[in-house]
């Protein structure tokens, strides 16, 4: 009875995680942002806006996997600009662009983002900006904390986003699933 009873605690507490992380982030104060301008909307500054944002969240992932609260997230991506930067850069050589990359954190008004059943609301939020040349292009952005992030299926920014919620892979791991 015990074991029944300590299974649906933990399902209860598992479903009600997910509720919430799937219900939206409402307050600016919870997450840490990403922004990748790129240089302009030509379709060559755009797709290379798509290669080092791959290659930023392939860098930052496993580095920021572990932060616990905002502030170690906001404290681990200050002391990683650098090397965040020079992904982009080396990127961008690597490509044969002649622009380069900047990176900074900054607190910056956000539009209102609905994907899927994840909202962030207007308002102000941190985030890490990295700007590519002169940084007058459409950007893509995700939210490296809490630990989620949309990755579109087809590089475009736009389109077949699916949600990745690090929480939701611990509980379908407790789960089974």
């Amino acid at each position: 009875m015990k074991k029944i009873a300590i299974s649906l605690a933990v399902l209860i507490v598992a479903i009600a995680i997910v509720a919430v992380a799937s219900a939206g982030i409402t307050s600016e104060t919870e997450c840490l942002r990403i922004h990748i301008r790129a240089n302009s909307n030509d379709e060559i500054d755009q797709s290379v806006k798509y290669e080092i944002k791959g290659e930023i969240v392939k860098y930052l992932t496993p580095i920021i996997s572990e932060a616990k609260s905002k502030d170690e997230a906001m404290s681990i991506v200050s002391r990683e600009i650098p090397n965040i930067e020079a992904v982009a850069k080396n990127t961008l050589k690597k490509k044969g662009f002649a622009y380069t990359a900047k990176c900074r954190i900054a607190s910056e008004e956000f539009p209102s983002r609905t994907y899927g059943n994840m909202t962030l609301e207007k308002g102000v939020y941190d985030a890490l900006i990295v700007e590519l040349g002169k940084a007058e292009g459409d950007n893509w952005w995700c939210v490296v904390f809490p630990p989620l992030c949309f990755v579109s299926g087809e590089n475009s920014g736009e389109k077949d986003f699916k949600y990745v919620s690090k929480i939701e892979e611990i509980i379908n791991g407790i789960l089974g699933r």
